[in-house]
């Protein structure tokens, strides 16, 4: 059980402490805490936290749900989960985190063991996420090298790849409905499908490996290993730029945007609020998996960059702040978005319906499309591009820092030695890069579509937070937890946000997860192409492969106990007799006791 750290201590409870830890033949906790390193400054942390959680989903995916579903309206759901799952989903993780000093493992061994699966679950789902996830990157690099070009490449159609239907927009009277002729296709649309994706008849055919996609995808994998390769040293520092230069260009193409014709037709679209629109649970299940999916939580990211923080660092009123931040990028984007849209939509002389679109669409078909419609639309394609691929670049080594961080906080004594980090992260990123190869062949939209539907989905997301949310609220206790955010910062947290734990997030997530496999149709690719059934089983495996390492450990945690099945699982409930194991407990044993004003012994500082 955890010394509560606002208990009085004794003088005699005190020597006792002492004599347990000269008995330990291991390394004092500061010792240890020095060498697994800590953020150089709470600038880092801020940043890399901001890095993580900021990602592509803010771009291409916020605004077009506020659009489909009911405009202003839709924040409504939006604030309601924000407030019951995503805040306290948030600050549980980034507290767990700092308080424990340990990655997205070894947190759960600490708090609850029996749950220890918790852990590997969420990294498994860390190391499908990193194959699948920087595939986005490369074809990001691909559209950022051509942009150089003198003419941008998906401007015209006197290229190889294009067909004899080909169609430049920019040049095409637009009054006439040229997405209706027969054998018609955009240029973008062209450079694309046939161009970058190469796209096969189907997952079946697999087809060639595209070489320069492939040098694309290796040098993501480079950059994002020389991010981390150092540990928080260097994630820290590489997050002073890949952090802020989205942001700088963000507000590039925010203030171009407002700028151009159209700009407001674009945003009355965006924000107009329908609140009709609220009758659909569709509405509100959309509004609920956006918050799972912006804000990184139930992966274990956000444990693992807790875990450097100082151990009273007010990990807190940190986690609101950046909650705020990524809502606030989520709103910005839209206006960046929707107003260049707008401007489109009258160009083109057609509704902003036609234009509008969610996901690779948004970022690689109608950015690209409006970019032409721009004068000097080379500047920015380059400054559209280079923010996607700092944007992915963030999100994945955020991804990669956790895993490593799980495996040197479960062997600290192999990993922290010399450059064995070094080489298992280089092990670790080339196997992830040949899997990669596999998404650009001809096939790797297909195999791409399978990772994101069922990996990173809301189901598998739902799931983990609920587990979460019951661990810490009913097992290792609401109160408790909140105890040992008190003894980090100095206060309790919102009664809502320990109330929140116990029943508004499991509730939620639980009835979100039951409409979610109520209403569920299996995938497809482009509304169209039907899977064959064994590709519905590699999805379904990945999916499993990842959930079923629960009840694996949970099952071994009582194999391995003593005594009756009740007495192993309340032994396997109990958090390890070494936590908290910190800095300031430890501080507290070496610094003499301070004395109230009526000169009784007071807590230890």
């Amino acid at each position: 059980m955890p010394v509560l750290p606002f208990q009085q201590v004794s003088v005699s409870g005190m020597a006792g402490f002492v004599r347990r830890l000269c008995d330990v033949p291991e390394k004092s906790a500061p010792q240890a805490a020095e060498e697994r390193g800590k953020w150089g400054s709470k600038r880092e942390f801020i940043l890399s936290v901001a890095g993580a959680i900021i990602g592509l989903g803010n771009v291409w995916r916020f605004p077009y749900l506020c659009y489909k579903n009911g405009g202003g309206a839709f924040f409504i759901p939006y604030l309601l989960f924000l407030v019951t799952c995503g805040i306290p989903l948030f600050v549980l993780e980034t507290a767990l985190g700092q308080y424990t000093s340990q990655g997205g493992i070894m947190c759960w061994r600490k708090v609850c063991p029996l749950f220890e699966g918790m852990g590997y679950a969420s990294q498994l789902i860390i190391f499908y996420g990193s194959i699948s996830y920087i595939v986005i990157l490369a074809w990001a690099f691909l559209y950022f090298f051509s942009s150089f070009s003198g003419e941008l490449p998906w401007a015209s159609c006197n290229n190889t790849w294009n067909t004899d239907g080909c169609v430049v927009i920019n040049n095409y009277n637009a009054s006439g409905n040229w997405t209706t002729a027969v054998n018609s296709s955009s240029s973008v649309v062209e450079f694309w499908q046939r161009r970058v994706l190469s796209i096969s008849s189907g997952i079946e055919s697999l087809g060639k490996i595209q070489w320069d996609l492939s040098l694309c995808l290796l040098l993501a994998w480079t950059i994002c290993y020389f991010c981390i390769w150092k540990g928080v040293r260097s994630t820290g520092k590489a997050t002073y730029f890949t952090a802020t230069f989205p942001f700088v260009m963000l507000i590039v193409l925010f203030l171009r945007g407002m700028t151009l014709p159209g700009a407001f037709h674009g945003l009355q679209y965006y924000l107009y609020p329908n609140p009709a629109r609220l009758a659909d649970p569709q509405v509100w299940m959309d509004a609920g998996t956006q918050i799972f999916y912006s804000y990184a939580i139930c992966l274990g990211c956000l444990t693992t960059l807790g875990s450097y923080n100082e151990y009273n660092n007010n990990c807190y009123r940190d986690s609101f702040f950046l909650c705020l931040l990524n809502s606030a990028t989520s709103f910005i984007s839209g206006f960046a978005i929707f107003s260049v849209l707008g401007y489109m939509s009258q160009k083109q002389g057609v509704d902003i319906a036609s234009v509008a679109e969610s996901g690779p669409g948004l970022v690689f078909i109608v950015y690209p499309q409006a970019v032409t419609l721009l004068p000097f639309p080379q500047v920015w394609s380059v400054c559209f591009f280079s923010m996607i691929i700092l944007l992915g670049i963030d999100g994945q080594f955020a991804g990669l820092e956790s895993i490593m961080t799980s495996l040197s906080d479960i062997y600290p004594s192999q990993m922290r030695k010399g450059y064995r980090r070094e080489i298992c992260l280089l092990v670790i990123c080339a196997i992830c890069y040949v899997f990669g190869l596999l998404l650009v062949t001809e096939a790797g939209a297909y195999i791409l579509q399978i990772f994101d539907h069922y990996v990173c989905s809301g189901p598998t997301l739902l799931l983990m937070a609920i587990f979460q949310s019951v661990i810490i609220g009913w097992i290792y206790g609401a109160d408790r937890f909140c105890d040992n955010i008190q003894d980090m910062i100095g206060y309790k947290p919102l009664v809502l946000i320990k109330y929140s734990w116990l029943y508004a997030t499991p509730v939620i997530c639980s009835g979100t997860l039951v409409f979610l496999l109520l209403r569920y149709t299996p995938m497809r690719f482009n509304n169209s192409y039907v899977y064959p059934w064994w590709a519905y089983c590699i999805g379904w495996f990945l999916a499993m492969s990842s959930l079923v390492m629960i009840p694996l450990t949970m099952i071994y945690k009582l194999a391995q106990g003593k005594g009756t099945l009740w007495q192993r699982l309340k032994a396997s409930s109990q958090p390890a007799d070494d936590l908290p194991e910190t800095a300031k407990e430890m501080e507290s044993v070496r610094l003499p006791l301070h004395l109230s004003d009526d000169g009784k012994n007071s807590h230890v500082h």
